[in-house]
């Protein structure tokens, strides 16, 4: 097809046009300020969003600050490459319309990364220098929020279809990304979802407090109408043959996420009370949805719980184990303790590596750092009732790195201890069924291997993004892998790129 349209949202004239500063004086006038919160004492007794909204004054505010900045590096702080000032611009004006097409034309679910993103655009906010960063990821989630009780948000269904079918396997943020921009280029879009519900790892693994499942909800609806199908107990490999979709697809996205979790081979470890994060988080989030599960309950109620890994699923299995009523909740890392602001080795506007205290953290815990787990004790009944831990002692390399480390003499010691959540992150996708079935080559790591700019694995109608491809990262990097990821489809399907022309009103025909 000839001239074929943009496959992104492209944004409206009004968004193109050079913008003018918002307030020059904001950054000076305002500090940043964040959205209150529901209090730890009461939050911690359900299982809702906390964070309020920001009144309309301090919306306008803290969009105020931001500077327009000649250079806005926040663009490239983003995986996405939002454009930040234009969108700052227009909540400034109080112009929700425009706001809402500028951030859309990059991001396809910003109610998501306006919730559990980690904003590496702050990092890079040049305000950030010398000031507290513009305040980006809430100023993201008024936007998208504002735009849905508008009314702004509508389905754009395509008015032609290119015919060529496409299966998107895995319904988290990669796979729906690139279920979203596949379908908006015209192709017909199926989603083959292995658990009950669509969302990976968004709808089982982040809890409920975080991202509210109605969030996830609304979104799929809208996809739906917009024409993508999701098929969900789809288990590919399992009860759906991959044969069948090699010969009914014109290609097949992988996008499943990086769910084989890291071990820690300690004496003791098969006694039981012992459990990896994401089976203790997804059970709770079941539970929450009022769904069933067959494995038996993992509850931190009454125990004194070890979250061993000091991430983002450590910080939730925390949040998590205080809402069961945990009688205590300690947090144990084996790095040393980060600095609490940027080192040398740290430089602006790289993303620093600093200590963070989540709203988890908050809610009550005990962390430490330096720490490693020697054995798990069991009881007479064989279940966990102590660890074995040690202190360490870090050398650091000389760019400011941990390097190697020591146990520290005499530091060796036992602490009560009924349930211990493994979050010490992810090694790969799953290989058994539908990887090994296909054949597709992995990586030194284990992931599924593919040509960097093409996604394209080595069979040739199979591409892959996501954490199946890249390994464990963000939510902001899956939806920017199932975004670029599409484009090479839709160039592998049609011989060209839907990106290469940004022909306004060949998109309106088309959607």
């Amino acid at each position: 097809m000839r001239n074929r349209i943009h496959l992104l949202r492209m944004p409206s004239t009004t968004c193109c046009q050079s913008i003018k500063m918002g307030k020059p004086t904001g950054f000076i006038e305002f500090t940043r300020e964040l959205p209150g919160k529901r209090s730890p004492q009461e939050r911690v007794n359900d299982y809702r969003e906390f964070v309020e909204q920001y009144s309309k004054d301090k919306l306008n505010q803290q969009a105020a600050r931001c500077m327009n900045c000649g250079v806005p590096f926040c663009h490239s702080g983003c995986p996405l490459g939002n454009v930040i000032p234009e969108f700052n611009d227009a909540v400034y004006d109080k112009n929700w319309k425009n706001a809402y097409e500028i951030l859309t034309s990059t991001n396809n679910f910003p109610e998501f990364t306006g919730r559990i993103c980690p904003a590496p655009c702050e990092s890079a906010c040049v305000l950030g220098i010398n000031q507290p960063p513009v305040a980006i990821e809430e100023i993201e989630k008024h936007i998208i929020e504002i735009a849905f009780e508008q009314g702004l948000v509508k389905a754009r269904k395509p008015n032609m279809r290119t015919g060529k079918k496409i299966a998107v396997v895995g319904s988290g943020p990669a796979g729906l990304a690139a279920a979203a921009q596949l379908n908006y280029a015209g192709h017909t879009v199926t989603v083959f979802e292995r658990d009950s519900k669509p969302g990976g790892l968004l709808r089982f693994g982040i809890p409920d407090f975080k991202l509210g499942k109605t969030v996830i909800d609304r979104r799929i609806k809208l996809m739906e109408e917009e024409g993508v199908t999701f098929q969900c107990n789809a288990n590919v490999g399992v009860n759906v043959s991959i044969n069948d979709l090699l010969r009914e697809y014109h290609t097949i996205v992988l996008a499943g996420g990086s769910t084989i979790p890291r071990d820690l081979p300690a004496p003791g470890r098969d006694i039981q009370g012992i459990h990896y994060a994401m089976d203790f988080l997804k059970q709770q989030n079941k539970r929450v949805g009022s769904e069933t599960f067959e494995a038996a309950d993992i509850l931190a109620t009454g125990k004194n719980v070890v979250v061993i890994g000091g991430g983002d699923t450590g910080s939730d299995c925390v949040g998590t184990s205080n809402r069961h009523g945990a009688k205590s909740v300690t947090q144990f890392e084996l790095l040393p303790k980060p600095s609490s602001s940027r080192t040398a080795y740290m430089p602006w506007p790289t993303y620093p590596m600093i200590l963070k205290t989540s709203s988890s953290h908050e809610e009550g815990v005990e962390r430490h750092w330096a720490i490693s787990t020697k054995e798990f004790v069991a009881d007479e009944q064989g279940k966990l009732k102590a660890l074995k831990i040690v202190d360490l002692e870090w050398k650091m390399n000389d760019d400011g790195r941990a390097a190697s480390f020591a146990e520290v003499p005499g530091s060796e010691r036992t602490i009560p201890c009924e349930l211990v959540l493994l979050a010490m992150g992810f090694v790969h996708p799953q290989h058994e069924g539908m990887v090994k079935q296909l054949g597709v080559d992995l990586d030194d790591r284990g992931n599924v291997k593919a040509t960097e700019k093409a996604y394209q694995t080595n069979i040739q109608k199979v591409f892959t993004c996501g954490d199946m491809r890249r390994g464990q990262s963000l939510v902001v990097w899956a939806i920017s892998e199932g975004r670029e990821c599409a484009r090479q489809v839709d160039e592998f399907l049609m011989g060209n790129s839907l990106l290469e022309t940004k022909d306004e009103s060949l998109l309106q025909a088309f959607l």
